[in-house]
């Protein structure tokens, strides 16, 4: 058992693992970010300011920002410490507040103003950089220099995702430890010496590694941008909402950034059991897909108009797919039961819509169903193989292997297929061919598909940031889901359609009114 000592931090008491540093300490019990105003912990003044430090980082040191008063202790210094490198120990008593260290932390932030260029009106940083934050906190009202600012470059390009503005740079080494440490490919280091000192991608290595936009997370000040999101929207204009990545079953956590109902990007948030503080650039870059042009965003019935070869994909009223659902359905049951409909689920449905597919297939006593999941590469730090983000959370409802479903579509003892999502097709043991002799086949997804070409009655579905629910991640892990952006009013939950095609098919359990019913009997109630 670790063992557990007492601090005294501005005369508060808080108990700790020993052997840890006092910033890694009050960052342990959640004490160094507090949250304010509703602002997520990273975005709100650490109770002791930092630049250098990073909870996921190893000490550096570098910044002395982090200079603490420390009155007491086995091992207090007669001189300020950095609250980065200090450990703790019983009785330590450390002060934040006093005189000498606001003294202190005004010298530093002066020093790092020297040669920073005075743009924080083009920044685009501005708003969320901490150097300005702390320049208001801590720093001095004028600055005593007469010297012209060190020059550096502007608008370096990294490489594919980073855009470089070297004279904002105040050399942290953040970015430079994170290449090291983390992903370990080592793009980036501080080169010459003294007031010459720079950061610079080494020799023909640009910045080109699958985690390479976190550089600009953690990044303190506008020095390093990401090329997606550079002057795209000043971010005080946008809404911070939980969510989570679904690119792979590691559901890493993200803050989406929304304004205009749309979302911006998406910034890693840190779920130290799931993604510590990173995420991989494809995650990071996935929100692109909610609003694609390829977005379903009505519903489609295959009907043949005169003088058509064959039946095309049509827009439809919802109360007409369900119907069209429902007199494909019904006469499949009576004549031939339950036993020639297969269901197959999706990881990238929610544990609430996967429950309603499950129990809308239990009603309907289907008893042939599994599990469609894509497939692709995967690394040792955060990207998993599975690419979809609740195939764990469908498992565990009871969709089990796609293989034994596909034998039975292809042996022909299947006339009706009910498929959530666009995987069906991912691991090759069923293509468009295997479907074409269905009678009825109906698809839920987000997007247009393959799976749209043999699909007879087409939902659209919301996507993970469009909904308030649930995930649970390779780990089984639940976590919850807020709507960060409202899609169109055709696009709703799996569930919605799937309990409005069980009522229009009699099912026990599923009674409900069409929303045309419900809006004759408002108006007959008006009138």
């Amino acid at each position: 058992m670790t063992e557990r000592v007492r601090i005294r931090v501005d005369d508060v008491e808080y108990e700790v693992d020993a052997g840890r540093t006092v910033l890694q300490a009050l960052d342990d019990c959640g004490a160094l970010f507090p949250e304010r105003d509703g602002k997520r912990p990273e975005q709100t003044d650490a109770l002791i300011p930092h630049y250098c430090w990073h909870p996921k980082l190893s000490i550096d040191g570098s910044c002395r920002l982090c200079q603490v008063e420390v009155r007491a202790g086995a091992d207090a210094p007669p001189k300020l410490a950095i609250a980065c490198n200090t450990p703790v120990s019983e009785g330590l008593v450390v002060d934040t507040k006093s005189e000498t260290v606001a003294a202190a932390r005004q010298g530093v932030m002066e020093l790092l103003l020297i040669n920073h260029p005075l743009d924080c009106p083009i920044c685009d940083q501005a708003g969320e950089c901490k150097l300005q934050d702390y320049a208001y906190t801590h720093g001095v009202d004028h600055a005593r220099t007469r010297e012209p600012r060190r020059k550096a470059k502007k608008r370096v390009d990294l490489g594919p995702t980073i855009v470089f503005d070297q004279e904002r740079c105040i050399l942290c080494r953040r970015c430079v430890r994170f290449c090291r440490e983390v992903t370990g490919t080592g793009e980036l280091g501080v080169f010459d010496r003294g007031d010459r000192s720079v950061l610079e991608t080494f020799p023909d290595e640009p910045l080109d590694n699958a985690y390479s936009m976190n550089v600009a997370d953690i990044c303190p000040v506008g020095a390093l941008t990401t090329k997606d999101f550079r002057f795209k929207m000043r971010v005080w204009f946008l809404e911070d909402v939980d969510g989570i990545c679904t690119g792979c079953s590691r559901g890493c956590n993200v803050h989406i950034g929304v304004a205009k109902n749309a979302v911006q990007r998406y910034l890693p948030r840190r779920n130290d059991a799931v993604n510590g503080t990173w995420m991989c650039d494809d995650g990071r870059l996935s929100y692109h897909e909610i609003a694609r042009e390829d977005r379903l965003t009505t519903c489609l019935v295959r009907e043949q108009a005169i003088g058509e070869d064959s039946p095309q994909l049509r827009p439809a009223s919802l109360d007409e797919a369900v119907a069209a659902v429902a007199a494909r359905l019904r006469p499949l049951l009576d004549a031939k039961g339950p036993g020639v409909i297969a269901g197959i689920a999706s990881a990238h449905a929610s544990n609430e819509d996967l429950r309603a597919f499950k129990t809308f297939l239990d009603v309907l006593d289907v008893d042939t169903i599994g599990l469609a999941v894509a497939r692709g590469d995967s690394d040792d730090l955060l990207v998993e193989a599975e690419k979809g983000a609740n195939g764990a959370g469908a498992r565990a409802v009871g969709f089990g292997a796609l293989a034994p479903v596909a034998d039975r579509i292809r042996g022909g003892g299947i006339e009706a297929l009910i498929v959530l999502g666009h995987d069906l097709f991912a691991d090759g043991s069923l293509d468009a061919r295997a479907l074409a002799g269905l009678d009825t086949v109906v698809a839920f997804d987000t997007h247009r598909s393959p799976v749209e070409r043999v699909a007879h009655v087409v939902f659209p579905v919301r996507h993970a940031a469009e909904k308030d629910a649930s995930y649970t991640n390779s780990a089984g892990i639940v976590q919850p889901v807020q709507r960060a952006v409202v899609p169109g009013p055709e696009v709703r939950d799996e569930g919605d359609f799937l309990q409005r095609i069980g009522a229009a098919l009699g099912l026990a359990g599923f009674e409900t009114e069409t929303e045309t019913e419900a809006e004759s009997k408002a108006g007959d109630g008006a009138e």
